[in-house]
């Protein structure tokens, strides 16, 4: 409807219990007689577990009961004997074959450790108690004796010869050696390459920090013989599926799971962790509610991190300056164990965006998984395409620089021009205009003013910088045919269904799932618009597996045009029904039947009724006449698109840098991306807004550090240094359009961007300031300095 229908700027919906603290999160639940859980946490990175005394901490105060790994025994469905069977462990749902085809090797990942830690942080034992803090007092009083054994935590050692072994038996703590691309003529086009640039490569660890911390909310119905099982999660289908068909503790119909209102995820909410499955099965054991929130060091030590990838890449120009060819050699490092989709990260989400936004006629990736004794890493915003987009943004700059090039012109000459396109890793790119954004992110920018501005900064003593990222992402991650090709073990289709009650209001109810997103406004949006209803008349329900019907969750930017495009398909069915009902009313042929504007009307007169008033003739059925039409309104769809979306865009940095303190100022940011058609344009740029915080945080304060021994060093926020406001200037956001064909909404996806593009668009600033590439990422003032002093006297440096 006019004002509130798809391309209104309508405000977010769901803020109004937000913002007036009447949001209903996992830890504001509370069940009579519950129960606290306090987990015991390694303080070693790698140890032999020798003994476990609890005996006097079973002695403390209101403690009801302490488990460690080698309790967990699973139930006999109908008593309440414990079998000899132990609880399955956490699973991997996405496998990887390496070169010479064997499988990826993965590590028993139990939920409690058994015999073994391998992190600081690693699960030892679960203490639960009438309290929290008699939870946290009795955990104290635990005494393991630990073998303490050597540890790696460098992604670049732990393949080396007498490097420690992480799990006894994989060697080279190798999970899988991986590659992608046609490596002979990608070989041939170095050898005849006219300019080749190199460059080493950190993406640096990162740690979600969502500002809701993990919760879990165990229950057992002994009556029932059921489960419920509340949790911050992203996707509560999928944790019912791994929860009851790998970790074995329920069948799915016994097993409900829901996820309330949850307060971001970045990816770190994907995955199936231990604690929700020790709260589950220790309510079973007690037979009374079990309750687990994070603190916030806990977070740090134990959610799944981000990114962590060592990578040599090189790029190949001919001589008139078009790129021939891209060689890249990743070490991933994954953790201690293998996180629910971590395999999937630095191989099929990663190297297949390797050709960016360019031409290249020859890529070849190779990718070592390896595991560490640091927490395991998974998906965290972008999940892949950042660490992809890193290094092709950074070649691409420094190629540009190396040949004397505008690396504006040498983007432009090295640019896909024409559509579909496809790239030598796997993507088909469907439909874009790289040049349009470009061209419009350097008039937003005032590209054209830098040398004035640069000018004005010489004068001050400071160094100035101009920065250039043009992104690709694919977003969607399907379709479902696609991932199983490529070794997904699910999926990756939405589930919706529409309910129009005999009153004419509507409830949607989606497989995607919102921690932060607006889905409730712009689902309900695409309802007003197709039916013609007000949107306060539409509810959308999702994050409840006993409400909504399978789905597969969000992330990936894949609830506009998967999830989205699920519900368009039910409101398809909706109107076509309506439009049976409508003819039966109206003593009409079926075909005659115009529904526009929220009314269903006969052809060429003005006889018609409108969509609630057709809602309740549906129910009634009065005039149905015992015709072949079912009562009611209600429908339901499954959408499997046909392809990937890619949004793409150009972002362009400005920074302003003191040599004489290191500290780097960004002065302006722009952003202008394609993401296909756009719902609700204000709160797109609330997405990249976030994801342009979160992109700058990586490039210049984030990084997660464990010293020799594993230890997390950056354990809380006064070592781990998170992005604030006064670190970024006011954002400037423009977009260009081209709708994507592989989805009836023509949406592409908009929540990774910012966090893809502004890493590589920052630290492509700093260079272009300091005149010289030796940058890592985080670029902390101490980086920075060093680096400048370097640009001052380079000699000296060496």
């Amino acid at each position: 409807m006019a004002g509130t229908g798809v391309g209104a700027r309508v405000q977010r919906l769901e803020d109004k219990r937000f913002i007036t603290g009447r949001g209903r999160y996992t830890d504001d639940i509370n069940r009579d007689g519950q129960l606290y859980a306090c987990f015991l946490r390694s303080p070693h990175a790698h140890a032999r577990i020798l003994s476990i005394d609890t005996s006097e901490a079973l002695g403390a105060p209101g403690v009801e009961a302490i488990y460690t790994g080698k309790d967990l025994r699973k139930f006999v469905p109908t008593s309440d004997d414990l079998l000899e069977d132990e609880v399955g462990g956490l699973i991997c749902g996405w496998m990887i074959h390496s070169k010479d085809g064997s499988p990826m090797k993965a590590g028993a990942h139990p939920a409690l450790a058994k015999d073994y830690v391998r992190y600081v942080g690693d699960h030892v034992a679960v203490v639960i108690a009438t309290t929290l803090r008699q939870a946290q007092d009795a955990a104290e009083k635990i005494r393991v004796d630990y073998e303490v054994l050597p540890a790696v935590v460098d992604a670049g050692e732990a393949q080396k010869p007498g490097a420690p072994e992480v799990h006894a038996g994989i060697e080279r703590n190798t999970v899988f050696e991986w590659e992608l691309g046609d490596k002979a003529k990608t070989e041939a086009a170095f050898a005849s390459a006219a300019h080749v640039t190199r460059l080493d490569i950190v993406n640096n660890r990162l740690v979600p920090n969502p500002m809701e911390p993990r919760a879990a909310i165990g229950e057992y119905d002994p009556g029932e013989d059921s489960f419920t099982l509340h949790v911050t999660s992203q996707n509560p289908h999928v944790a019912r599926l791994v929860l009851s068909a790998f970790v074995g503790l329920a069948p799915e119909h016994k097993l409900r799971v829901v996820a309330p209102d949850v307060g971001g995820g970045f990816g770190s909410k994907i995955f199936i962790y231990a604690e929700e499955v020790v709260c589950l099965w220790a309510a079973r054991r007690l037979k009374r509610p079990v309750k687990w929130t994070s603190d916030r060091t806990e977070a740090f030590l134990a959610d799944a991190h981000g990114r962590d990838h060592v990578t040599r890449a090189e790029l190949a120009t001919d001589g008139d300056g078009r790129i021939t060819g891209l060689r890249v050699k990743t070490i991933a490092n994954m953790g201690a164990y293998l996180s629910t989709f971590a395999s999937s990260v630095p191989t099929y989400l990663y190297a297949t965006l390797l050709s960016g936004q360019y031409a290249i006629p020859a890529i070849y990736a190779e990718v070592d998984a390896v595991y560490t004794n640091t927490a395991p890493v998974d998906a965290y915003r972008g999940a892949g395409r950042p660490e992809a987009t890193f290094v092709v943004e950074r070649l691409v700059e420094v190629t540009a620089r190396e040949l004397g090039m505008d690396p504006v012109e040498f983007r432009r000459r090295n640019f896909v021009k024409s559509f579909p396109h496809q790239t030598p890793v796997i993507m088909m790119y469907d439909a874009g205009d790289y040049d349009a954004a470009l061209t419009k992110a350097l008039q937003i920018a005032d590209v054209s003013g830098f040398p004035a501005r640069k000018s004005e900064s010489e004068r001050r003593g400071k160094l100035r910088g101009l920065g250039y990222s043009a992104y690709i992402e694919a977003c969607g991650i399907a379709p479902s045919q696609a991932v199983g090709s490529l070794g997904a073990g699910v999926g990756l289709w939405e589930s919706a269904e529409v309910r129009v009650n005999p009153t004419g209001n509507i409830e949607v109810l989606t497989g995607s799932h919102s921690h932060g997103q607006g889905h409730e406004t712009t689902f309900a949006q695409l309802v007003s618009d197709r039916l013609g209803v007000p949107i306060e008349t539409v509810k959308v329900v999702h994050g409840d597996t006993d409400k909504v019907q399978f789905g597969m969750g969000t992330y990936g930017s894949r609830s506009g045009a998967v999830g989205m495009s699920a519900i368009s398909k039910a409101l398809d069915k909706v109107i076509a029904k309506g439009k049976k009902v409508a003819a039966h009313v109206l003593e009409a042929s079926e075909d005659d039947i115009e529904f526009k504007d929220g009314k269903f009307g006969v052809a060429g007169t003005d006889k018609a009724i409108d969509f609630a008033s057709t809602a309740l003739q549906a129910y009634i059925a009065h005039k149905f006449n015992g015709a072949e039409l079912e009562p009611g309104l209600k429908e339901g769809a499954f959408y499997d698109p046909t392809n990937f979306t890619f949004p793409a865009g150009v972002h362009v940095c400005e920074v302003e840098i003191d040599p004489d303190t290191g500290v780097t100022t960004i002065e302006r940011f722009t952003a202008v991306d394609d993401f296909g058609n756009v719902i609700n344009p204000m709160i797109v740029e609330g997405q990249v807004h976030g994801g342009i915080a979160q992109g700058v945080g990586q490039a210049l304060l984030e990084g997660a550090r464990y010293d020799a021994d594993g230890q997390l060093v950056t354990a809380s926020f006064m070592d781990y240094t998170m992005p604030r406001a006064a670190d970024l200037p006011p954002l400037k956001v423009g977009m260009t359009v081209t709708p994507a064909p592989s989805n009836p909404l023509g949406m592409k996806g908009c929540g990774e961007a910012g966090a893809i593009a502004a890493p590589p668009a920052v630290i492509n600033a700093i260079t272009d300031a300091l005149g010289h590439e030796d940058v890592t990422m985080p670029a902390t003032p101490a980086v920075v300095w060093r680096a400048a002093q370097r640009a001052r006297m380079p000699m000296a440096a060496e």
